[in-house]
């Protein structure tokens, strides 16, 4: 035991002698030997991994930090180049001309959302681990990096509870954190940035065009747009419901504050609350159900879009993209709240009055999408709903919005497909617009990206958890939609259950398709002209 103990610590104390050597080496050749640099740069990355190992299989959240570093510090050093970003200060321009024609890491807007999300959760974790944040008791590390986790990725799972595990001030961190998640620091920045009278740089303008998906000359016009379109909904719904609160008991003070949080929670789609049970003491409070679903429905779409709505009741013409979420979305909610009456009539919905019913289902048709809040027992539905519930949640909101999921315009292209192929149509025609082969290719990669995602989070959690796989398939979905609806077992996974679920959360909100952009070569294969290949396929 003693010879054991002593050749382990001597390993331990070589990889790290080797971690240090390889990081010594990479500092002193990276900015005039890349290659050689980045070489002792991974090295020395697996090398303090291996040194850190035997406490990484102690701690499955350390072995988390441990991977993400690892990962993150690999990518940046291998895409790095002395000519670029931060560092071109310490070249001429002679050489920095040299790298211009390359592009970075930096100038890809899949790193700027990876890494503003990944500095953002780890912010929010560092400030609810301050002095003030929690209640009564301690908060564990992996529970305040799995709560900053869920509020920046505006999922809602929770492992404690919010009204009683926080202070005020916890409480309002984790606002904070709904908020800058729901509209992306970088908006924020940028309209602040134009308030003070500072201008973007080109590189700025190009890279926030590509994360808006808008016109450069439009940018800051879609910003502001998106801000105001944003605190004005949430105001009318903190005054409506903080009014609605103050007339069911609370005080002044409590129902403003409670009506500002679940504003704020419904528009960004997160679904924190501060009740312990959610919306379930609601449920014969049909006013509340009904503005927590208008903020629901309002902030999963992309403001120009609800702002379109008047146009389309009127049979106005409106872009084809706004009628596809329109249309799409008033499908998905009206289908699921049938859906759920139908097969919950006599189910969770029994102990309600028939108008109850018919309020509670379409609350949680709306919550489906991608909300978290939930106004029934959800643990009591029967199969039939389960699987509703999953499709819808799966699918998510509209894009542009706060929602997440795979995007109901992705459903709907995939539908006009599979419409298009059986009346043997030449294309996908709508509104005498037709939809590119491209916007088809990049729906079944999403849809195909989502599922693998979802495939992967199950198995591991299926294999690492003792618990039941309806409920683990039921989180996994919700996380990876960042839905943040749940059976009540979220509370009951252990550490590695817990990082899982993170993961999930966390590539949920950037997407799928986001986080393969990052990790593949940004720069597009030339076309090859080969003759068509015929394959069977039934």
């Amino acid at each position: 035991m003693i010879y054991q103990t002593y050749f382990s610590s001597m390993w331990h104390l070589g990889f790290a002698c080797l971690a240090f050597l390889g990081a010594f080496l990479c500092a002193i050749t990276v900015f005039r030997w890349p290659g050689p640099g980045k070489f002792f740069g991974v090295l020395a990355g697996g090398a303090g991994f291996a040194a850190a190992f035997p406490w990484f299989l102690e701690s499955p959240f350390m072995a988390l930090l441990g991977a993400v570093a690892l990962i993150t510090g690999s990518f940046m050093l291998l895409d790095f180049s002395p000519g670029s970003g931060c560092f071109r200060s310490f070249f001429s321009e002679k050489n920095a001309a040299r790298h211009r024609g390359g592009e970075d890491m930096w100038d890809r807007p899949a790193a700027i959302v990876f890494f503003t999300f990944l500095g953002l959760c780890l912010m929010g974790t560092l400030m609810l681990l301050l002095p003030g944040i929690m209640g009564h008791t301690p908060i564990a590390l992996v529970d305040a990096a799995f709560t900053s986790v869920s509020a920046v990725c505006v999922t809602g799972l929770a492992v404690l509870d919010t009204p009683t595990d926080f202070s005020m001030a916890g409480q309002g961190v984790i606002l904070v954190l709904i908020q800058f998640g729901g509209l992306g620091i970088m908006s924020i920045t940028t309209v602040a940035m134009h308030a003070m009278g500072r201008r973007l740089s080109l590189r700025q303008e190009r890279l926030m065009t590509s994360l808006m998906d808008a016109d450069r000359k439009d940018l800051l016009a879609s910003l502001v747009l998106i801000l105001k379109f944003t605190f004005l909904v949430e105001a009318v719904g903190a005054i409506f419901l903080g009014g609605v609160f103050y007339t069911m008991g609370d005080s002044p003070g409590q129902a403003a504050w409670r009506g500002s949080f679940t504003a704020v929670s419904a528009f960004c789609n997160a679904g924190f609350s501060l009740q312990t049970q959610s919306l379930v003491p609601y449920k014969d409070a049909p006013m509340v159900l009904h503005m927590v679903a208008v903020l629901i429905i309002f902030g999963g779409m992309a403001p120009a879009t609800s702002l379109l709505i008047p146009r389309w009741v009127r049979g106005r013409n409106i872009p084809v993209t706004a009628r596809i979420d329109l249309v799409s979305t008033a499908v998905l909610l009206i289908s699921g709240t049938l859906f759920i009456l139908a097969f919950e009539w006599n189910g969770v919905l029994s102990d309600l009055s028939f108008v109850n019913k018919i309020h509670n289902a379409w609350f949680q048709s709306a919550t489906l999408r991608t909300a978290g809040f939930n106004s029934v027992d959800l643990a009591g539905v029967m199969s039939p709903t389960f699987l509703v519930m999953l499709c819808l949640m799966f699918i998510g909101g509209a894009p542009g919005g706060t929602a997440g999921g795979i995007k109901v315009t992705t459903v709907a292209i995939l539908a006009m497909t599979f419409w298009a192929n059986i009346t043997h149509c030449k294309g996908v025609i709508l509104g005498n617009r037709h939809i590119r082969p491209v916007t088809i290719f990049r729906a079944v990669t999403i849809v195909i990206s989502g599922g693998m995602i979802w495939f992967m989070v199950v198995l591991m959690l299926e294999v690492t958890q003792q618990i039941p796989a309806r409920s683990i398939i039921f989180e996994a979905t919700s996380a990876i939609a960042t839905v943040g609806l749940s059976m009540g077992v979220t509370a009951q996974f252990d550490q590695i259950g817990k990082c899982v679920v993170m993961l999930a959360m966390f590539i949920g909100r950037i997407g799928p398709l986001t986080l393969f952009m990052l990790l593949s070569n940004a720069s597009l294969a030339p076309v090859s002209h080969c003759p068509d290949a015929k394959i069977t396929l039934t």
